[in-house]
């Protein structure tokens, strides 16, 4: 699969996040379609971060020629998702909605803030060369 088809995966699958994680961190907490949304937005957090792991770097140092420091923001995804799964499971509230809150500033917010930078792909889509 080419580059350009991971990227649009990518891009498919995680902006629908920037906007169910925003709605979910403001919205009334603990009803059905919070649970439902928080399933969804969950869910596509993890398959955002599992096709980001066959993206290689563009930018600075890599590890095996192929992971960059933004890599880091999906170990961040791997780890929180199924502790704040864990976490709502045992009633665990505040924990919880720590966990959600670190995903979503790091995992949307500074990710993301990251990938617009100079020498990034949705730089030259948004910016031009």
């Amino acid at each position: 699969m080419s580059y350009e088809y991971l990227m649009y995966f990518h891009l498919l699958t995680v902006v629908p996040c920037i906007f169910l994680g925003g709605f979910l961190l403001l919205a009334r907490k603990g009803g059905e379609v919070h649970r439902k949304l928080g399933m969804v937005y969950m869910s596509l957090m993890m398959i955002t971060a599992f096709i980001a792991m066959f993206i290689q770097a563009q930018l600075g140092p890599m590890l095996f020629n192929h992971f960059g420091y933004i890599h880091l923001f999906c170990l961040l995804v791997f780890w929180t998702v199924p502790t704040a799964l864990i976490a709502i499971k045992k009633r665990k509230i505040k924990t919880h909605q720590r966990k959600m809150i670190l995903l979503y500033v790091g995992a949307i917010i500074l990710a993301g803030g990251f990938t617009l930078m100079p020498g990034r792909y949705l730089h030259h889509l948004f910016f031009g060369a």
